[in-house]
C-alpha cells in the first residue's frame, strides 16, 4: 500500500522535476510486478525500467494466475498487466476487489473510449497506450502512484459523457442488466462492426447460434435492426461490457 505521506512526496517530487536516476537524490520506490506472456517484452521492459532508481522490479509473471501466487509473497504497489494479447477482465476485477491497495495498470491498451471504459470497470486505475514510449510509461507509472491519470482530451470527454449517461439508470442500462454474458459479448462485437460470421469465429460458435443471440440482443434492446444496436453500444459503450453476468445465454 502506498501511504498518504509517500503519495504526497511523490507528487511533490514529480512537480519539481526531481525524479532522478541512481546516484542522484532518490525518490521513494514503487514496487512493481509486470504481467506478460511475452518473454522478450518482459525482459525489454525490465531492462528499461531498471535504470530508474525509484522503480523496484519484483518478479515478472506470465499470467493472472501466477500474479495471484506472487502477490501472496510480494508486496507490490503497482502491477503492469499486458493487455495486448487480450486478458480476462473478470479475473482482473476479482484481483482488484481482493487487493484494493494495489494499483492495476493496463499496458498496451488500444486507446479507444470503449476499451478504456471496459478496463476502468474491471478495476484498472491507469493505462498506457500501445503507441506510448518508455518515458511515457515511466511517467504514467508515477502518475498512477500519486493517484493521477493521463489520457487524451477525447478519452477524458468520453469518460465524462459515460458518467453522465450512467445516472439516472436509463432503459438502456436496464436492457444491459437483462443481457446474458454471451449476449453481452455479441453486442460488444456488433458495436465494433463484426458480421455474424466474424462474431462466430471470434467466440468459437456456429453462425446459427450467433443469429440466435443477435435476435435476443435486438429484442432486449428494443431495436429492430443490428445497425441500431451498433449505434446504441457506440453511444453507451458500457452496455454489454459488464463482467459479472450469470449464464452463457
Amino acid at each position: 500500500m502506498i501511504s498518504a505521506g509517500l503519495r504526497a512526496e511523490l507528487r511533490q517530487r514529480v512537480h519539481n522535476g526531481q525524479h532522478q536516476e541512481a546516484g542522484a537524490f532518490m525518490t521513494p520506490r514503487l514496487n512493481v510486478i509486470l504481467v506478460t506472456p511475452i518473454r522478450i517484452l518482459g525482459e525489454g521492459l525490465e531492462a528499461c525500467l531498471s535504470r530508474h532508481a525509484n522503480i523496484c522490479l519484483l518478479p515478472t509473471v506470465p499470467d493472472l494466475l501466477a500474479l495471484r501466487e506472487t502477490i501472496k509473497s510480494a508486496n507490490p504497489d503497482l502491477v503492469l498487466i499486458d493487455v495486448t494479447q487480450g486478458t480476462n477482465l473478470e479475473e482482473v476485477r476479482s484481483i482488484a476487489a481482493e487487493h484494493p491497495n494495489i494499483a492495476l495498470m493496463a499496458l498496451g491498451l488500444s486507446e479507444q473510449r470503449q476499451e478504456v471504459i471496459r478496463c476502468g470497470r474491471a478495476g484498472f486505475v491507469g493505462y498506457v497506450a500501445r503507441e506510448a514510449t518508455i518515458d511515457a510509461l515511466y511517467q504514467a507509472m508515477l502518475d498512477v502512484g500519486t493517484g493521477r491519470l493521463q489520457c487524451s482530451a477525447e478519452i477524458s470527454g468520453g469518460l465524462l459523457r459515460a458518467l453522465f449517461r450512467m445516472e439516472p439508470r436509463s432503459p438502456a442500462a436496464s436492457a444491459d442488466a437483462a443481457l446474458t454474458r454471451r449476449e453481452g459479448e455479441v453486442l460488444q462485437l456488433l458495436g465494433r462492426g463484426f458480421s455474424n460470421k466474424e462474431i462466430a469465429r471470434e467466440l468459437n460458435l456456429s453462425t446459427a447460434t450467433i443469429k440466435h443471440h443477435v435476435h435476443g440482443v435486438l429484442g432486449k434492446l428494443k431495436v429492430a435492426r443490428r445497425t441500431q444496436a451498433m449505434r446504441r453500444v457506440q453511444d453507451s459503450p458500457w452496455i454489454g461490457a459488464a463482467t459479472d453476468r450469470l449464464g452463457d445465454g
